[in-house]
């Protein structure tokens, strides 16, 4: 079936049979083409000393905590004792802080 777009006519897709006559041939990633002087293809990958850091930091992170422990402490002594205050100006700045950056 042939599809005009803008007038323009598409040729017909090739079956196997024509892929065939015209001598083109299929052959696994990386086997190298008749004619081709490549006899072997090798990938290898090289990580600068900025990817290595990169990679000690991230496991140097992962390894800390994601709660601070000694804080949430503080925090249930301040609830258990009465003395803590909610300050409602500063968690509705901090909201807003928290609103603008996420629209940028």
């Amino acid at each position: 079936m042939n599809v005009n777009i803008k007038n323009m006519p598409t040729p017909p897709l090739k079956g196997p049979d024509e892929i065939a006559r015209a001598g083109v041939e299929r052959s696994a990633p990386g086997t190298p083409q008749r004619g081709s002087d490549i006899t072997t293809a090798r990938d290898g990958v090289t990580l600068t000393s900025t990817a290595a850091r990169l990679r000690s930091l991230e496991s140097t992170i992962s390894s800390l905590p994601v709660v601070d422990s000694k804080r949430v402490a503080e925090i249930k002594q301040s609830i258990d004792e009465g003395s803590y205050e909610i300050d409602p100006q500063r968690i509705a700045e901090k909201m807003l802080d928290m609103e603008q950056e996420w629209s940028r």
